[in-house]
């Protein structure tokens, strides 16, 4: 998480630097996890059997790599 400033004091330009290194890495985490929710596994409750929930993850995460690759 990114550092907050205090109430009266600004955040140096060394804190400053080390917040945008976290948002640069984050934002790539993001996009994958909005890209993601595409698929309704992953957007809302999953009530179907646990046993398949691994398989299930496997699937839409190979979906979204073969989508990567022929970008």
């Amino acid at each position: 998480m990114p550092l907050k400033a205090k109430r009266h004091c600004k955040l140096g330009p060394e804190l400053k630097l080390y917040n945008q290194e976290i948002n640069k890495r984050r934002i790539g985490i993001e996009h994958v996890f909005g890209s993601l929710k595409t698929f309704n596994i992953f957007a809302e409750r999953y009530r179907n059997r646990v046993k398949r929930l691994g398989l299930r993850y496997n699937l839409i995460a190979g979906i979204h790599n073969m989508k990567l690759i022929k970008k």
